[in-house]
């Protein structure tokens, strides 16, 4: 979660060496205190050869100081001359001290081997995992979430307490800490709980102790922190603030050229279809914080039974309060919903098969595949249209090809062949957390083999963007209707009993009218 010290890098055009370049690197305590410098006199015609040769020099010297932190000072000088490293000693040593404390207590004295045990003994060490405990979120609920790929401020503090309470250390904190999510910027079980809040709510609880050496290497008072490490048993606490969350970038993207946004024109389309088909039970694979199961409450449909399935608790927890709090109405009231019997919501995969899901009339998987492997989004197809067996399943996924329009690229012309090696091999993928985007013609493909092998038809449509012009649709779409048969209906009569999955959530009108 913290980012102490830094390491700036300069690179200068040598015009008289033809254009090559030569780079300069820094490294800084968190202080902003100059400990060394290293300005190779190599060039490159790169400026990014430049930087990671000197920056691969600089490595290779604090490696080597670092196996062996009793070489002298005449031996450091020697290899930091031959690697065309300043080496500023005063501050170099300060800022390094404590390792070379911990190297000498731990090799050369019984006594620092008892007090790095005592480190270890008194703070519960254990490696990799956090052990989080006494969660309080406080706040009412805004309604914005962080998601996968949104960009996410928070505000923090991060304390070592003693067990008894007696003494707590600030070891860091920051007004604004602004990452990604998704991406590794955060320590995981700090992201999972940020993942729990809305906006303006704030968060504290308590951790055990990570390793000492990274501990030790975030407090400002090295010394001080050490000593309580050595002598009481403590725990980290944390205190969170989310102050702010931007959206990811497709939904940005995506509102800015569509309008409705694409994820509510895909809503739309396949509340449009659950109408239509006049479904009284449906399930919608992949969930998640279940925007589509919170708009079809707007809707006058024919829907009794509504079931969500997703692997994700997080989200899962945002759907069941959105869910909560409408279906919480009273149902005496004119409300769209009221033919509405029950609601659950199950974790579980859903390349995974639960009887209690087979046979629905409609079911929906929204923008989900893209986010699993390729192997396992054909075995979803396969476990759905095989087992669950539903009347009606609509599935949409990115359109790759259309990814030159929301990146700014040049769109194809209509003469131009659209291939895979050529225009798209520069596009990105929409969503860092996307495993895969599929082009017209691979989704095609793969909805039209697994209609085949399933007995169902299969139609392609989309939204975003028009059929007739190139590059497609935004969101490309497949509504598969199974053909019934004889052996269909038998075989869903008599479905083995397999519960897999977990209830996380369950309304039923009994319920709601009797309290």
């Amino acid at each position: 979660m913290c980012y102490h010290g830094n390491v700036t890098a300069s690179s200068k055009q040598l015009e008289d060496l033809g254009g090559s370049f030569t780079c300069v690197i820094k490294l800084l305590s968190k202080c902003q205190t100059l400990l060394i410098e290293c300005s190779p006199k190599d060039s490159y015609k790169k400026q990014a050869d430049a930087i990671q040769s000197a920056s691969l020099k600089l490595i290779l010297w604090l490696n080597m100081y670092f196996k062996d932190l009793n070489m002298t000072l005449e031996n450091l000088n020697h290899y930091a001359d031959v690697n065309n490293i300043q080496i500023y000693s005063t501050n170099f040593f300060k800022e390094f001290a404590l390792c070379q404390i911990l190297h000498d207590n731990q090799c050369n004295s019984s006594q620092g081997s008892k007090l790095l045990e005592s480190i270890c003994v008194n703070t519960s060490y254990s490696m990799p995992g956090y052990e989080v405990c006494s969660l309080k979120i406080e706040g009412p609920d805004s309604g914005v979430w962080t998601c996968s790929g949104s960009l996410t401020c928070i505000s923090y503090s991060v304390s070592l307490v003693t067990k008894d309470e007696r003494m707590k250390v600030l070891l860091e904190g920051q007004e604004e800490f602004e990452f990604e999510v998704g991406v590794g910027a955060l320590i995981s079980h700090i992201e999972a709980i940020v993942m729990q809040m809305s906006v303006g709510q704030s968060a504290c609880f308590n951790t055990n102790i990570p390793a000492p050496e990274l501990l030790l290497a975030s407090a400002s008072d090295s010394a001080r922190t050490l000593s309580l490490l050595s002598s009481e048993a403590c725990y980290l606490e944390y205190f969170i603030i989310l102050s702010r969350v931007t959206e990811p970038l497709e939904d940005r993207m995506e509102k800015a050229l569509f309008s409705p946004p694409l994820s509510k024109q895909r809503v739309e389309y396949a509340v449009q279809h659950i109408r239509e088909s006049h479904a009284t039970s449906l399930v919608d694979f992949g969930c998640g914080s279940g925007s589509l199961l919170d708009s079809l409450l707007n809707y006058q449909t024919s829907l009794e039974t509504i079931i969500g399935v997703d692997i994700s608790q997080k989200s899962l927890s945002r759907a069941a309060k959105v869910l909560h709090s409408k279906l919480g109405m009273n149902l005496d009231a004119d409300v769209p919903y009221r033919g509405i019997k029950s609601v659950v919501l199950y974790d579980g995969s859903i390349t995974t098969f639960d009887s209690r899901l087979s046979g629905f009339d409609i079911g929906t998987c929204l923008e989900v595949i893209e986010h699993m492997e390729e192997d396992q989004a054909c075995l979803f197809g396969d476990v759905v249209l095989n087992s669950f067996c539903p009347r009606i399943l609509i599935v949409s996924t990115p359109n790759y090809e259309y990814n030159v329009i929301l990146q700014g690229s040049n769109p194809p012309t209509q003469e131009e062949e659209l291939d895979e090696k050529t225009q798209l091999v520069s596009c990105k993928f929409r969503n860092n957390d996307h495993k895969f985007e599929w082009t017209r013609e691979q989704f095609n493909r793969w909805a039209t083999d697994l209609a085949s092998r399933h007995n169902y038809s299969v139609e392609f449509s989309g939204v975003g963007g028009s059929a007739d012009q190139e590059p497609g649709f935004a969101s490309q779409i497949a509504v598969f209707r199974r053909r019934a048969t004889p052996d269909t209906d038998a075989f869903l009569k008599n479905t083995d009993t397999e519960h897999h999955y977990k209830v996380i959530w369950e309304w039923n009108s009994n319920m709601a009218a009797a309290s």
